[in-house]
């Protein structure tokens, strides 16, 4: 009776743990609160943007044009370019706009909070992220009239990245962190658990890669605990056209954005995709 006893709390215990993580999914795989509590302060040239997708939510979002004064450079942008930044799962919009900013300064730089995050309403999910992708692609592309349309994806923005690349024509795409889906990283971290039948988020991002003829940047951590290395190996015999594949050793999955190999990377990725006609 005593291990009849034990073995049923144990059951008991295990369900409780797994019906908690399937109610609070969205809350782990999109923790909005840490993301809204970072809200920088945005340059007096940023435009603040809007939009509402057939059938969705109000989206907000940041335009950075062309920083006055910069020149053009190898790797560094310009004025015909449009950059598209998709952030991490726990990163504000305009957090990921600044950067772009710093790293493309004479390129036009657009950044949109996810549904649920910042200024955008609604709640997110991984179907609402990708499919908004395609509208803020479409409406920025509308109000910019660029030459060439360059998507930039951040962990979990990196699926989203590799979403639009899969539904529209890019000059290129870059993939920082990425993972091959995420039901595939949720079961590396709880194997014990029934991912598969309780996953709600679904974002294969292998899938949207295989086939297409997009130049493509892939640049890992070397360190990564997060997405671990497996994850992002998945990927390469999937992308059609890999122009450049980095790792930035020593760093993790959110170290890698002050290292200073990162930021060659990133250069030498815009260096490496196809000019603006």
């Amino acid at each position: 009776m005593l291990w009849l006893k034990i073995a049923l709390t144990i059951a008991a215990a295990y369900v409780i743990v797994v019906a908690l993580m399937a109610a609070l999914q969205g809350r782990l795989i999109f923790p909005t609160y840490i993301a809204n509590a970072q809200a920088p302060l945005l340059p007096p040239d940023a435009r603040r943007l809007a939009l509402t997708p057939a059938g969705g939510e109000r989206l907000a979002g940041t335009h950075l044009p062309p920083l006055a004064g910069a020149k053009p450079e190898a790797g560094r942008g310009d004025g015909g370019t449009l950059i598209l930044g998709f952030g991490g799962n726990a990163t504000d919009a305009g957090v990921v706009a600044l950067m772009l900013r710093d790293l493309y300064p004479a390129s036009h730089v657009v950044a949109f909070h996810y549904r649920g995050y910042g200024e955008s309403a609604g709640r997110p999910s991984a179907r609402a992220l990708l499919s908004d992708s395609l509208a803020v692609h479409d409406a920025a592309v509308a109000a910019i009239r660029p030459k060439r349309v360059i998507a930039i994806g951040f962990s979990v923005g990196a699926g989203v990245a590799a979403y639009l690349a899969r539904h529209r024509a890019l000059a290129g795409l870059v993939l920082v962190t990425p993972f091959d889906s995420i039901e595939a990283v949720a079961r590396s971290h709880y194997p014990w658990a029934p991912v598969g039948l309780l996953l709600r988020h679904r974002m294969p991002t292998v899938r949207y890669l295989e086939g297409r003829p997009t130049p493509t940047a892939l640049i890992a951590a070397g360190r990564d605990r997060i997405v671990p290395a497996n994850h992002t190996a998945a990927l390469r015999p999937a992308i059609g056209n890999l122009v450049l594949d980095r790792t930035v050793p020593g760093v993790g999955h959110n170290g890698i954005y002050g290292h200073p190999a990162f930021t060659a990377a990133m250069t030498e990725a815009l260096a490496g995709f196809p000019p603006a006609p």
